[in-house]
């Protein structure tokens, strides 16, 4: 048997990987379960782990794998994905899309254009041409339009996001605070950050200490995507 706080944080990863690719960070944790430090969140994920409900992977930032579910939990989230309606955000259509983005196949893998690198770290120039296409499994992806990107650089490491990673990006022009997202700087650069919106200025922020947040002008930045899964060679 579980308590109450054990459920509710596996409940917690369990949705935050299946929205972002990658688990929430041990902050967010404390804060989703209101504990004041993270010493709790350890004592958590220990007893979890203890009790083969999640794996912690070795020699990986913040890298947490859910095991198995209590069948409560399991019928709980299954009731909540039958119960959801989708909320409509208004919005154009982006000024650039992504050439050669493709339509998700219904079933089977997918096979999603390459576009190019992202930085995860000093903005890289632009990206304008797919180079090739990767199989991509079709659970990772939702409705829309997908292309992935190869991860250049080493800002997002505590997002557990590393420099060769491939990341699938869902195409959108819109974001929550908090997603990461793949923004375009002034037309010209491209980069992997998280994103914060705040009295009509954007902030991307880095997932590793060693960088600077960049704040720039609402009109500065374009959002081209959001990040919805991760692809890791080794």
């Amino acid at each position: 048997m579980l308590t109450k706080k054990q459920l509710d944080l596996l409940e917690f990863i369990h949705v935050r990987v299946q929205r972002d690719g990658v688990p929430p960070s041990f902050d967010e944790m404390k804060e989703a379960l209101d504990l004041r430090s993270k010493s709790g969140i350890h004592r958590l994920i220990t007893a979890l782990e203890e009790r083969g409900f999640i794996r912690r992977l070795a020699h990986r930032a913040r890298a947490l794998e859910i095991v198995k579910m209590p069948d409560a939990l399991s019928q709980k989230l299954e009731k909540k994905s039958a119960g959801f309606t989708p909320r409509v955000v208004e919005g154009g259509k982006p000024d650039q899309t992504p050439p050669a983005a493709m339509p998700v196949e219904a079933d089977g893998s997918v096979s999603l254009p390459m576009m190019g690198q992202i930085a995860a770290g000093v903005p890289i120039e632009a990206i304008a041409h797919a180079s090739h296409n990767v199989a991509v499994p079709h659970s990772m992806l939702g409705k829309g339009e997908h292309y992935a990107l190869e991860v250049k650089g080493d800002s997002m490491i505590e997002a557990g996001i590393n420099s060769g990673d491939v990341v699938i990006i869902r195409e959108t022009t819109t974001a929550d605070n908090g997603d990461i997202v793949v923004a375009l700087v002034e037309d010209q650069e491209a980069t992997l950050k998280k994103f914060r919106r705040s009295n009509g200025a954007i902030a991307l922020e880095a997932a590793n200490p060693a960088y600077e947040t960049r704040v720039f002008r609402d009109d500065q930045v374009k959002v081209q995507g959001r990040l919805v899964g991760l692809i890791r060679t080794y």
